[in-house]
């Protein structure tokens, strides 16, 4: 348990987590003038917990391990992931869930629907992930071989 704490990239992205968590409460009284403690535990909300502990962990190694390390090379590229992610394709899927909601809502009231795109491609089929991941490695492998 000593060496988890002595990691100090460990820590870092943890403390940047527990903070986001925690600054969500204020945050979301002053939006909703209500305490919603289910904040303090959910997903969503303001500040991105994802982001924060994805960006302190990358800047953190960046720090200690030197920001041309192939280490921080790695971490911003996982952060990148996260942020789009977290600002793209999570969002699209609450606002699917949203609507959902409302369709819901509106055929146990009687209601007609209402038609609302949604957009529909999320995510990748498995030929368009290998392809990535070919593509990913052969410019992986052309960039070694310049830089060597």
């Amino acid at each position: 348990m000593g060496s988890l704490l002595a990691n100090h990239v460990l820590v870092t992205a943890l403390s940047a987590w527990v903070l986001a968590q925690l600054l969500k409460l204020p945050v979301g009284y002053l939006q909703k003038r209500e305490w919603d403690w289910s904040l303090l535990f959910g997903a969503g909300g303001m500040p991105s917990s994802h982001a924060a502990l994805i960006v302190s962990a990358a800047v953190s190694i960046g720090l200690t391990q030197g920001f041309d390390s192939p280490l921080f090379g790695l971490a911003l590229a996982v952060a990148l992931i996260v942020l789009y992610d977290a600002a793209g394709i999570r969002r699209q899927a609450g606002e699917h869930a949203r609507l959902i909601n409302a369709m819901l809502s509106d055929l146990a009231s009687g209601n007609p629907l209402h038609e609302e795109q949604l957009i529909e491609l999320l995510g990748h089929t498995p030929g368009e992930v290998f392809a990535g991941a070919v593509l990913g490695l052969a410019v992986a492998e052309i960039l070694g071989l310049v830089w060597r």
